[in-house]
């Protein structure tokens, strides 16, 4: 069998984006080939250094979402750094059966050796997670649409 098409010339980026969309629970046993020892990781809820602190917030996902999955539309790769846009889906509890979708985006630095050292996520909570919330949803869009006059 032969191996798919890279989808990156950059190795160090199309591994990247193939790690994210296959990532499954075992994957993250193969975290330290990804990350470096002290890679910096931020998104929206977390702040936090090396990849025994990256590793629980991967866990969490798979523990409190059902079928997540990312999916890269975008990678842009230049010298040490990549910018990946991507989609989450996941199903999430109080969240009915639909599939949820939150966009973002991420920047990433590559060490000497390929791996990430620096992983920042952005994505809009508000209107991404939020807004789609039940009870919390129908304040944020009464928020938004007040902050919008």
């Amino acid at each position: 069998m032969t191996p798919p098409l890279p989808r990156h010339a950059d190795v160090r980026v199309d591994r990247l984006v193939r790690y994210f969309e296959s990532l499954a629970p075992a994957d993250l046993d193969r975290l330290d080939q990804i990350y470096s020892a002290d890679a910096a990781f931020k998104d929206p809820f977390n702040e936090v250094r090396g990849i025994a602190a990256i590793r629980p917030i991967f866990e969490h996902m798979f523990r409190t979402l059902r079928t997540p999955r990312f999916v890269v539309r975008e990678a842009i790769g230049q010298g040490d750094q990549c910018c990946l846009t991507w989609d989450f889906l996941f199903v999430a509890p109080g969240m009915g059966e639909r599939e949820q979708c939150i966009r973002g985006a991420t920047h990433v630095r590559f060490d000497a050796a390929g791996r990430v050292c620096l992983h920042r996520d952005y994505w809009d909570a508000a209107e991404e997670l939020y807004e789609k919330l039940p009870l919390l949803g129908a304040l944020m869009r009464w928020l938004k649409r007040r902050a919008a006059t």
